[in-house]
């Protein structure tokens, strides 16, 4: 091979695998600060305090999130009512094997299989780029699921990967529910991650080529036409993904109540529909191209296990 054009499809990859890095994130950072003050106490507090942003807010939904960054890490956060009972939310959530359903859903998830190994429960995830290929060209990661607290009214659980591509590390997701009143239920959901100078060049590369033109949720200002100004850069990164995962679990859900042949399809259809609700920070492929590789994808998934 000629050395140009080994030059220029290494670029290409290391491009390929920093936009995945970037966009797919499966992000992370710690959970909620001492397992003893996991309880259902404080979300119902935070609950109370968001009240009035979860009733008036751009995303038509009770939903409110937020994001935070600082020199090695990322995070966002998602907290939304969602109007189903307490029992039905814990057994879909709370459960690994379910977890899979969830992730598949995800434009970059390839891949997702819960096993059983001596020291618990791991999810082994391939993420890959925005169209079907071959799972030994996408990056696998394998996260710990940990359920952490289950009471008749709350539950908390966290999903947790050491290491990533690119420098990054310290993958967490971190999902908590309460019970609230009219069988409706009040979900926080975390996503975050470490990332160490290679992953920080990457970012900065990212974010001046492919994804220079990309917004995430935050307004920043509001212009004097009125229009809103939204958040860039590595915070937009991570906004997009929080609500890309939140939007599978809502999928998720949807389904519940629909025949076990026909759930998938309606999953599908529920999240690219969500999605396309936010197209200025979402759209990434047409519906009929994404239903395609999902279908595959799960397909290929159901087969391997």
């Amino acid at each position: 091979m000629r050395f140009g054009h080994a030059f220029e499809v290494g670029a290409l990859q290391w491009m390929a695998m920093v936009a995945l890095v970037c966009e797919v994130g499966l992000a992370s950072g710690t959970s909620r600060a001492a397992e003893s003050d996991i309880s259902v106490g404080p979300l119902r507090a935070k609950y109370a305090e968001l009240g009035e942003q979860l009733r008036n807010n751009p995303f038509q939904r009770a939903l409110y999130l937020e994001s935070s960054q600082s020199s090695t890490h990322l995070k966002g956060e998602i907290y939304a009512v969602v109007d189903y009972p307490f029992a039905i939310v814990n057994g879909a959530l709370n459960n690994p094997t379910h977890w899979c359903d969830v992730l598949i859903l995800h434009i970059n998830v390839k891949y997702c299989n819960a096993s059983r190994r001596a020291d618990g429960t791991v999810l082994t995830v391939n993420i890959g780029r925005k169209y079907f290929q071959p799972l030994e060209d996408a990056y696998r990661l394998d996260f710990n699921y940990r359920a952490v607290v289950t009471t008749p009214e709350y539950f908390a659980l966290e999903l947790n990967a050491d290491d990533g591509p690119l420098s990054t590390h310290d993958y967490r997701i971190w999902v908590e529910a309460a019970s609230l009143e009219n069988g409706r239920t009040f979900l926080h959901v975390t996503y975050a991650y470490a990332f160490g100078l290679i992953g920080r060049l990457a970012m900065q590369g990212y974010l001046a080529t492919i994804g220079k033109d990309k917004i995430g949720f935050t307004v920043t200002e509001t212009r004097p036409d009125g229009q809103p100004v939204y958040i860039r850069g590595v915070r937009g990164v991570v906004e997009r993904n929080t609500m890309r995962y939140y939007l599978a679990i809502d999928a998720y859900f949807d389904a519940l109540t629909t025949s076990p042949g026909n759930q998938l399809e309606q999953r599908l259809q529920k999240w690219y529909h969500s999605a396309d609700q936010y197209a200025r920070q979402l759209h990434e492929v047409e519906r009929d191209d994404y239903l395609d590789m999902k279908q595959r994808e799960y397909q290929r998934q159901q087969l391997a296990q």
